[in-house]
């Protein structure tokens, strides 16, 4: 800690308390309930001292009015995000959002300690090498394929083009949502009677690639566990991507509608980029869509994978 004698709270939406619950830096989780005011004054009761605002919007506004004590947001960059989005002028600050969430508390004294990102997974979801089929245990490649956008993710095909570049055994991670593309790549590379023939071909061309389907079988803090235990994480723009950085993975990253300039690219860890630069209308979102709204999805089905793993 690089203050003494401090408490730190953190307050977030119900579906984003597992994430904090393991974390021994914070001494208390408050979650945003149904109705604002219960919250303002259960946090009235606690006498802060001090608020960071890391979400800098008419909620958390609406908190430190009642609250009525010193605070500082941070800055969310919205003018420049809309000129690069709408107007293609990237005047972006080479800064990752990491940092610009520790300059709102900076009037603290605090400061970024230059050794990264923590993710703390209890013992009870550790993930036993063990568990996974004996052609994993050795060595894998995990790859989370989910996104809370469908626009920042690649098409099944192009899912199924990546695992086979990648070449090696390959550990899909994914939520729920995320188990009917994994399926439908699971059955692209199963190995049975009746791919023989296909399996023949992948033997002489030296295909080693081999899928386990993780997706919707595990936890967030187990997922964790798999993405910590990989030899190399790909990724699409999503948590596991930072979960991923956490602990130091070498990571690529695959990158649609949105782009790393916006600060949200690996931090404090190897990665490595994989975009399209060749299409003028990216970015076209600073979050993302359901679809491409140009129809063509270019971003994405089209992007090289120029990567080589040793």
């Amino acid at each position: 800690m690089q203050l003494d004698d401090v408490e730190v709270h953190y307050c977030t939406k119900k579906s984003f308390a597992h994430i904090l619950e393991n974390n021994p830096f914070v001494d208390k989780v408050h979650v945003l309930p149904e109705k604002l005011s219960d919250l303002t004054d259960s946090l009235k009761d606690e006498n802060f001292d001090y608020v960071v605002d890391l979400h800098h919007n008419i909620r958390t506004r609406l908190i430190k009015q009642k609250l009525k004590v010193p605070s500082k947001a941070f800055n969310k960059l919205n003018l420049e995000k809309w000129l690069i989005v709408n107007m293609k002028v990237n005047k972006l600050p080479n800064i990752h959002i990491v940092d610009r969430y520790m300059e709102a508390a900076s009037e603290l004294g605090v400061k970024t300690d230059g050794s990264g990102l923590d993710y703390f997974i209890p013992e009870k979801d550790e993930v036993e090498l063990s568990w996974l089929p004996e052609g994993f245990q050795k060595e894998y490649v995990a790859y989370v394929i989910g996104a809370q956008h469908q626009t920042k993710k690649l098409p099944v095909e192009r899912m199924i083009e990546l695992c086979d570049k990648i070449n090696k055994p390959v550990v899909i991670v994914g939520g729920p949502d995320d188990v009917e593309d994994a399926d439908k790549i699971e059955t692209f590379f199963e190995r049975n009677e009746g791919s023989a023939p296909y399996e023949e071909k992948l033997t002489e061309l030296g295909k080693k690639t081999v899928i386990f389907n993780a997706c919707g079988k595990f936890n967030l803090n187990q997922s964790a566990s798999i993405v910590k235990q990989a030899k190399y994480v790909f990724s699409h723009d999503t948590g596991l991507m930072h979960i991923a950085a956490a602990f130091k993975k070498n990571i690529f990253c695959i990158w649609g509608n949105t782009i790393p300039s916006f600060g949200m690219y690996p931090y404090k860890t190897k990665f490595t980029v994989l975009e399209n630069n060749k299409v003028n209308c990216r970015p076209c979102s600073k979050i993302g869509y359901q679809k491409c709204p140009k129809g063509h999805f270019k971003c994405m089905k089209d992007i090289v994978f120029d990567f080589y793993l040793p």
